[in-house]
């Protein structure tokens, strides 16, 4: 399986972004960095799950020609 180097350094980044989404989020006092946090971890994660999906449609046109 061949990684873009970029969308593998991309990925780390939003999971670090997401993991500090999870941290802003528990530690917050008022709701909007509440809001933020937890904001910010879903778009970490529908980022990552958009890379993926990418990756794996490169894999499967490149399968069928």
């Amino acid at each position: 399986m061949d990684i873009e180097p970029s969308d593998l350094i991309v990925g780390l980044l939003m999971v670090v972004f997401g993991l500090i989404g999870l941290i802003l989020a528990s530690g917050a006092m008022d709701n909007q960095m509440y809001v933020f946090g937890l904001s910010l971890f879903g778009f970490a994660c529908l980022f990552v799950l958009g890379l993926l999906r990418r990756h794996f449609d490169r894999l499967e046109a490149n399968r069928h020609g």
